[in-house]
């Protein structure tokens, strides 16, 4: 399918740069089946869905992984945002100025944080094995920054309100370096409304990569390599599921991110099963949902391929219809921005 199908145009000022306060203040787009669109609010969201439905959310953390330094060996500047761990001290990492830096240089960066770069790999990625005896974590929180998506870090600095502001009220298991953006929208009140309406809420993790911001350099779908991200489902959360569908509920992804585990887990008679390992799972349209009847997302950018996989779940020609009237409306776009509800 070509890439050049998920395509539009968006102003550059209906890009969020910081999100709307309080969080669930957001609008919300609903696209419900073939009804007319309609122009809600987050604070909505519980009257949209039904009892027995279940929110399945993605508890991960985001870490501080954008780092700044040089080589050691010379004066040559490079930057580096951490995508996957591979283990205890050892992390893929997408390098800014990649050319200037062989297998075997150290990379010095803020703190006293120094790193090696072990491997070249084939997605253009370097393997860096973190120096000395403290946690990997201790040295992102004494070097890093929070990695904010480039579409925001390009326009302004990082600062210190986005150590909350790109952080979900959910997140408790370390190790995203991309915030499951659907999900910084809910509040404590938003919860309470949530579950005195008898919604159900459940938890998944999911550790987002930053391979999520990477552009779609291929021209045909079928040419595109996905970057895997680790993910885990206990075997509780996916009884409750199975349970809640039995009965008639229905399974909302509260994210993208939470979706594609999700549909990772799930069989085509569809059972949710537990899952721990890495998912490169690629949803385009003609795909069959097994995992989730809905999903909660924000707007995603073009070509990209969360803008296929919304395609998938609603029709392609359904959701450009969607964003050219979440544009007409002066939705605010991306990370910072509004939300929708997708019901096919």
């Amino acid at each position: 399918m070509r890439v050049d199908l998920f395509d539009f145009d968006l102003p550059q000022e209906r890009i969020a740069l910081r999100p709307v306060r309080p969080r669930d203040a957001a609008r919300m787009l609903l696209a419900r089946g073939d009804e007319p669109f309609a122009d809600m609010g987050v604070r909505d969201l519980p009257d949209l869905l039904s009892p027995g439905d279940v929110l399945v959310f993605n508890d991960t953390r985001v870490i501080p992984a954008q780092l700044e330094g040089r080589r050691a060996a010379g004066e040559a500047k490079i930057g580096a945002t951490l995508h996957k761990r591979i283990d205890l001290r050892r992390w893929q990492a997408f390098v800014r100025n990649a050319k200037r830096v062989k297998v075997g240089d150290q990379l010095i960066f803020g703190g006293g944080v120094t790193a090696i770069a072990e491997a070249r790999l084939p997605d253009g990625s370097i393997t860096l094995m973190f120096e000395g005896e403290e946690p990997v974590e201790v040295l992102l929180d004494r070097a890093g920054t929070m990695p904010l998506p480039p579409y925001i870090a390009q326009k302004r600095g990082v600062d210190e309100q986005d150590l909350s502001d790109y952080q979900t009220m959910f997140a408790k298991e370390d190790g995203a370096v991309a915030a499951p953006t659907a999900s910084l929208h809910f509040t404590d009140e938003l919860i309470a409304a949530i579950d005195a309406r008898g919604i159900k809420r459940e938890t998944l993790t999911l550790h987002v990569g930053a391979g999520t911001f990477l552009p779609v350099k291929a021209d045909d779908t079928d040419d595109h390599a996905m970057h895997s991200e680790f993910g885990r489902i206990t075997s509780d959360t996916a009884e409750r599921l199975n349970a809640a569908r039995a009965a008639g509920g229905r399974i909302i992804g509260v994210g993208t991110t939470a979706l594609r585990l999700l549909e990772s887990a799930a069989t085509p008679d569809r059972v949710i099963h537990p899952f721990a390992g890495d998912t490169d799972i690629f949803i385009t349209p003609g795909y069959t949902f097994n995992g989730v009847d809905g999903l909660m997302t924000n707007f995603h950018l073009p070509k990209s391929t969360l803008m296929m996989l919304v395609s998938a779940l609603m029709g392609r020609d359904r959701m450009m219809a969607a964003y050219e009237h979440a544009i007409t409306n002066e939705y605010r776009f991306y990370s910072y921005g509004d939300s929708s509800l997708l019901l096919p």
